[in-house]
């Protein structure tokens, strides 16, 4: 069993259960995890579009999909079936996984970290945030990257509002920024 399941059928599980006086069914957890990048000026580029799935998919541990246009848009320069971007969706031993990867090694890789803005709630118990480049992870090799890019990662909980949420993450080991504890 990974490590994260471990702490929070262990740990924070009871503790959540105290603090929020729920019911054993009604304490939150982590549903899914999932990971995006949009591929922008280089989707007509094949080369960099694969590089980037190959990338994500190595970060992920699970194969991540092309991501195709639904639509043409002339504006934008976009045809129907164009690829616009990478997606993978992460659960139970997988998501604990990488979660467990990015607490641990990515974010304290990052120069100048400080921590994660709680801002990035959607008023529904679901984190998002965005990283600037995918070097922080140690399974990527800086010589076989075409194009650095960022990546969006969207932790879907459980809970009913931010501030349970928030506190779910917190002990899962999230590093938030200390400036804005959320609902407090």
């Amino acid at each position: 069993m990974n490590r994260l399941k471990e702490k929070y059928l262990n740990e924070i599980k009871p503790t959540l259960a105290k603090e929020l006086g729920c019911n054993v069914n009604d304490i939150p957890a982590i549903e899914k995890v999932s990971i995006s990048v949009g591929i922008g000026e280089f989707a007509r580029d094949k080369k960099i579009v694969q590089n980037v799935a190959d990338t994500i998919s190595l970060i992920a541990g699970q194969k991540a999909v092309v991501v195709e246009a639904k639509k043409s848009v002339a504006g934008f320069k976009l045809r129907d079936g164009m690829p616009i971007g990478v997606k993978v969706t992460l659960r139970k031993e997988n998501m604990y996984v990488f979660l467990d990867k990015l607490i641990a090694v990515a974010l304290p890789r990052v120069k100048d970290f400080r921590g994660l803005k709680a801002t990035g709630f959607d008023g529904q118990g679901n984190f998002s945030f965005g990283l600037d480049e995918q070097l922080m992870f140690p399974e990527v090799v800086y010589d076989d990257i075409l194009r650095t890019h960022g990546m969006n990662i969207t932790i879907v909980t459980t809970a009913s509002n931010d501030k349970d949420a928030y506190r779910l993450l917190e002990l899962f080991g999230i590093p938030f920024a200390k400036s804005n504890k959320q609902g407090q």
